[in-house]
């Protein structure tokens, strides 16, 4: 693992933290994409130019970019917070045990469910991270060897909280945007599922006993694809959110086969809980009525280009050229591909409260410390700096 500037801090971070972890669930592990990130992609790119590691990324509610593709927090900090746990560690930070007291985050910008051999051998070259999911799951278990010994491994992931994505998204992303058919999309998917499936059984055969699998967003409500995907045709666009019918259409199905995985799962493993989270139907809210939810600029990037949708692949956010608005709290999107803070926000409460979880996390747990959105940690997540 990468070496860490911030390793003498971790352990003084710490020393604040004796209440927080007093929930049910005493670590929290994170596996996914640039939705879940923390810092992962920049420590793992060495000194190539990274748009997250400088203003405007992180300024709502860091102050300063942290390698979260947001403006602030992600979903799995507000389930963090939520079970009174600190942030999750970037594991490429990380270096002792101490430092993964509470958890590890694993997950990477750009990560594929698949690995790159796959698209490799369907003469599709990556120029993505390397560190898709089957690789996330071998840090998992390098760093579970570091944390317990094999009598101490089933207490530490009885009383885990594992997240497995979402990813899945790049895999999709990385075909379309390479001019791929729908059909020869679509025709992956069985295979992304299948690959998020056996990280799940992976995860319960090492002793994982509670599990959130989360769906795809509404893609077709995404600024990027909206720009990529500008169309003539009216029938393209639902008429109420004018999001793209067959891209929302596309996702769904993603999520179809996601919640097949899951039943499957759960019938051969009925001892452990897994959970499927709606992050489609959290954030159609959004869209469906923007203002209800204090959105008045759902389809538009927060930080981008002067471009329709504010958003060209040409100029992203924190590129020359960029810019950004005055209230990202008003946006949905952040960056044209990821949601901002607010919106984030309020899929985690979906999740968490209902009714976007089946059971929802409150209810996985009985000593779930929720008791305000205002709750912050008494340090500034000294974790993810960058």
């Amino acid at each position: 693992m990468a070496a860490s500037p911030l390793a003498s801090l971790i352990p003084l971070a710490l020393l604040f933290l004796p209440s927080l972890a007093s929930g049910c669930y005493t670590r929290l592990f994170a596996f996914g994409d640039s939705l879940t990130d923390t810092g992962n992609f920049h420590h793992s790119i060495g000194d190539q130019f990274d748009p997250v590691a400088r203003l405007p990324y992180g300024q709502t509610y860091f102050g300063r970019p942290t390698g979260r593709f947001s403006d602030g927090r992600v979903i799995v900090d507000f389930v963090a917070k939520a079970f009174g746990l600190p942030f999750t560690l970037p594991y490429l930070v990380g270096r002792t045990a101490d430092d993964f007291k509470y958890g590890a985050n694993f997950a990477v910008g750009g990560a594929t469910a698949l690995n790159n051999d796959y698209f490799r051998k369907r003469d599709v070259e990556p120029n993505w991270t390397e560190h898709s999911l089957d690789e996330q799951i071998r840090w998992f278990k390098q760093l579970l060897n570091m944390l317990a010994t094999q009598s101490e491994r089933d207490e530490l992931m009885r009383n885990s909280l594992f997240f497995v994505g979402e990813i899945g998204g790049n895999d999709y992303n990385h075909l379309f945007i390479r001019s791929k058919t729908l059909d020869e999309v679509r025709a992956i998917v069985p295979d992304v599922a299948d690959a998020i499936g056996a990280a799940v059984k992976e995860l319960i055969q090492l002793g994982a006993k509670t599990l959130v699998v989360p769906g795809n967003f509404p893609i077709g409500c995404v600024p990027l694809y909206l720009r990529v995907y500008q169309s003539d045709k009216e029938e393209d666009y639902h008429p109420k959110t004018r999001c793209i019918n067959w891209l929302n259409e596309f996702a769904e199905y993603h999520n179809r086969m996601i919640i097949n995985k899951i039943n499957s799962l759960k019938e051969s493993y009925p001892n452990v809980t897994i959970i499927y989270a709606d992050y489609y139907g959290a954030s159609m809210n959004i869209f469906r009525d923007p203002v209800q939810f204090g959105f008045e600029v759902p389809l538009n990037a927060c930080c981008g280009s002067d471009a329709p949708y504010n958003c060209t692949p040409s100029i992203l956010c924190g590129s020359p050229g960029s810019s950004v608005c005055k209230d990202p709290s008003t946006y949905a999107s952040w960056d044209g591909l990821h949601l901002t803070e607010a919106s984030y926000k309020l899929v985690a409460e979906g999740i968490l409260e209902g009714p976007y979880a089946s059971p929802p996390l409150a209810k996985s747990c009985t000593n779930l410390q929720c008791d305000s959105d205002t709750l912050k940690l008494p340090f500034s997540d000294p974790f993810s700096s960058i």
